[in-house]
């Protein structure tokens, strides 16, 4: 194991926290990691010859469907090594089964799954000292998931009923309420007495669904994943969530970390 290329994907910033700290970990190790952004990575590309890392937060008890689209493209193996690590605040059931056997089909070896508790963003947003008590949890989580994968002592099993039932629930909402329910019902929409045109929203989308054309104010189009960047981290807090308790956000990073193209 001397090369790892880390691909994920991170909402609001958990995942991102989680894979920079096994990143440290697996390079303390004298292992050598690349970070990916799965939004802006190209399956045909991935490299058989290094460990591969997948990196995702949960959504609807599985995760968005941009990731499974690039899981589901990744190039048939030989044995190539691979491991995976979630993020999540509440339950997943639909995730580490059916990705187990997707990526054994397609002739990888399975080495080791985790999934880690961490903040939740939507719905009811706990205070800020109850979530700095989480993320050193998840963290510390993270660095010991990162060392069992070096010592062999990881593990990724499978649960294949339940899980694939749940898997197939949890996509079919997804689609469901993002494209008829949500796009219809609840899209994204800009408060212009708060919003200062800056931009940034459309940098942070991962499917550039957000359009700033004119000077005019951000408009979001038909495309959402519903990964609560824009609404999470716009600096003027202008992107107003319906679902949130009293319209409270939450994010690990700042709007900065996503907008990076190197050195992550």
């Amino acid at each position: 194991m001397k090369d790892i290329d880390f691909y994920f994907f991170s909402g609001t910033g958990n995942t991102l926290l989680v894979v920079k700290k096994m990143r440290d970990t697996f390079e303390k190790n004298g292992i050598t990691v690349n970070l990916h952004k799965i939004e802006e990575s190209n399956p045909d590309e991935v490299n058989l010859e290094h460990m591969i890392g997948l990196a995702f937060p949960v959504a609807v008890f599985s995760t968005y469907p941009l990731v499974w689209d690039f899981i589901e493209s990744l190039p048939r193996a030989s044995g190539t090594k691979i491991f995976m690590v979630d993020t999540l605040g509440g339950t997943s059931g639909g995730i580490v089964g059916p990705l187990r056997k997707i990526v054994a089909e397609n002739g990888y070896n399975p080495v080791g799954a985790m999934e880690i508790q961490m903040p939740s963003n939507i719905f009811f947003i706990q205070d800020e000292e109850t979530n700095k008590i989480k993320v050193q949890k998840g963290l510390e989580a993270a660095e010991k998931y990162a060392l069992n994968i070096i010592n062999g002592k990881a593990e990724w099993g499978r649960v294949p009923v339940l899980s694939d039932a749940v898997n197939l629930f949890s996509r079919s909402t997804l689609k469901l309420t993002g494209v008829d329910l949500h796009q219809k019902l609840f899209l994204f929409k800009v408060d212009k007495e708060k919003c200062n045109k800056c931009g940034i929203c459309v940098g942070l989308c991962p499917t550039r669904n957000i359009m700033i054309t004119g000077g005019n104010y951000p408009v979001h189009g038909l495309n959402c994943q519903y990964c609560l960047r824009c609404t999470s981290l716009c600096p003027k807090h202008a992107i107003p969530c319906s679902f949130n308790y009293k319209g409270k956000t939450y994010s690990a990073v700042k709007a900065k970390e996503f907008l990076k193209r190197k050195n992550l």
